[in-house]
């Protein structure tokens, strides 16, 4: 059974893009992996969060990852910090990465150029961090998105380079795991082709269905068809395409046919997508209300959590300081 490690940022929560694109994945993963799930909050210091902002997105992120489907008693799911194996891992890799490899990752640069006041070496070493986090339990695979796939190449180029520095054949090099159907890409609402966080344009897991229904309300649409068969927008696409997610085949069958012929109304689709998308999101909705009731719970699965971590960051941790030539640790 190989090890697969995924991890996300604890910066607010869950959307239904993330759901579909790749936690849905994640869920079905963890019965054929060693599958370790991570709440990456080291990372999120990079933006300076206050320390209430925190706590309560680790939180609602745990919350929304059991709420997904992530079984506590399948994978391990942990919080970055309480492997503080990560951060020791961190240093080391970090005397064997260089200023020009960091400087040439493009999220680096468009980090540079979206805060120029806030270039710190966090974000400068974030793939090492990275690297750090799925070296802890040398994993095999990691799912990463495209922006994601630079950083995966330093993890293998910091593996490789340890082991031909010390002379070992310790750390695997990841590869990057791939689902056997392609990872769905959410449309966002405002007629931009990513449902995301920083565009404003997300429908959140945990949103009521008065919610989801006003911001459906609100997607944007164009003037409609005027000639059969004409191509449609940016803006129905995106329609279209959460439609196709969410929605009966009869339901979009329907849709598509009264779009072709003129006769749609986007006021009626725009009604019948939102009782489907508040449908599709309610058992998850009612999930999170309820773990978010269950302290004891949550607690629990956060102290075991991070002891399962530990077991295997610590064991990797202790090989690599004997590698390395450090005296070995004493718990």
């Amino acid at each position: 059974m190989e090890t697969v490690l995924s991890g996300i940022r604890p910066t607010g929560n869950l959307h239904l893009g993330n759901y579909l694109g790749a936690l849905r994945n994640f869920v079905k993963m963890q019965y054929e992996n060693n599958c370790y799930f991570f709440i990456a909050d080291y990372h999120s210091l990079t933006t300076h969060p206050k320390p209430v902002n925190l706590q309560y997105n680790v939180r609602q992120v745990l919350i929304e990852y059991l709420a997904a489907g992530i079984d506590p008693d399948v994978a391990t799911i942990y919080v970055q910090s309480d492997l503080p194996e990560t951060a020791e891992l961190y240093l080391f890799l970090n005397m064997n990465a260089y200023l020009g490899e960091l400087e040439r990752c493009a999220t680096f640069k468009d980090k540079v150029r979206q805060q120029p006041n806030n270039v710190n070496a966090g974000l400068l070493t974030y793939p090492t961090l990275m690297a750090a986090d799925i070296l802890i339990h040398n994993a095999d695979k990691v799912p990463v998105g495209k922006d994601q796939e630079a950083h995966l190449e330093l993890t293998r180029t910091y593996a490789a380079r340890f082991n031909r520095l010390y002379g070992v054949d310790y750390f695997k090099e990841p590869k990057a795991y791939n689902f056997d159907e392609e990872l769905i890409k959410i449309p966002g609402l405002d007629g931009s082709t990513k449902m995301g966080k920083s565009e404003g344009n997300a429908i959140y897991l945990q949103d009521s269905p008065a919610t989801i229904r006003k911001k459906i309300m609100k997607a944007k649409t164009d003037e409609g068809p005027t000639i059969e068969n004409q191509p449609k927008s940016q803006e129905i696409l995106n329609l279209f395409t959460l439609m196709k997610h969410v929605s009966s085949p009869d339901t979009v069958s329907h849709f598509e046919q009264v779009y072709q012929n003129c006769s749609i109304r986007y006021g009626d689709m725009k009604k019948q997508l939102a009782e489907d998308v508040i449908s599709f999101c309610r058992p998850i909705y009612d999930r999170i209300h309820t773990l978010a009731g269950d302290d004891a719970y949550l607690d629990q699965v956060i102290r075991t959590g991070a002891e399962k971590a530990r077991a295997s960051g610590s064991k990797v941790l202790s090989d690599v300081r004997q590698i390395i030539g450090f005296r070995s640790q004493k718990n």
